[in-house]
C-alpha cells in the first residue's frame, strides 16, 4: 500500500502514514460528535511509527478530551486531523481529513449508546451528488 496522505481544510497542516490502515469505523461517542459537529466521526488506526507530519506541525493545537487522549487540530482552520492515546502504538486518523483513498470502507459503528437521537443507523435516504435541492 502506498502512503496515506491527509491535510486540514486550509491546507497548512499535512500528514502522511506508511503503515497499514486498520478497519474504518464510525464513532458515535459524545466527544467525537462534539469535536466534529456531526453525527459521527469515521476513524482508522495506523501505526505511530509510520506516521509523520509533513507540513505545518507548528500550527497544530491539541485538546485532551479524555485522560491520556489528545485530539490534534489545525489552529488556523480548526480541522480535526488525528487523535492519540499517550501510551498506545497507534494514531487514530480522522478519515475525513484524508486526501488519498484508504482503500477500504467502514465496517462498524461504535459507541452507538451515545449516538445522536436524530440519526438513524438504518436510514435509507436519497443521495444527491452535490448540495441540496432548491
Amino acid at each position: 500500500m502506498s502512503a496515506l496522505e491527509g491535510s486540514c481544510l486550509c491546507g497548512a497542516v499535512r500528514y502522511a502514514s506508511d503503515g497499514p490502515v486498520g478497519p474504518l469505523g464510525n464513532c458515535h461517542c459524545r466527544t467525537c460528535r462534539k469535536a466534529h459537529g456531526a453525527a459521527f466521526s469515521t476513524t482508522a488506526r495506523v501505526p505511530r511509527e509510520g506516521f509523520r507530519w509533513v507540513a505545518g506541525e507548528n500550527l497544530l493545537s491539541s485538546y485532551e478530551s479524555s485522560p491520556g487522549k489528545r485530539r490534534f487540530f489545525c489552529s488556523r482552520c480548526g480541522s480535526q486531523l488525528v487523535a492519540a492515546w499517550d501510551q498506545e502504538a497507534e494514531i487514530i486518523l480522522r478519515v475525513g481529513s484524508l486526501d488519498t483513498d484508504p482503500g477500504t470502507k467502514p465496517v462498524i459503528h461504535i459507541w452507538t449508546e451515545d449516538k445522536a437521537p436524530w440519526y438513524d443507523l438504518t436510514a435509507s435516504l436519497p443521495a444527491l451528488p452535490r448540495g441540496r435541492p432548491r
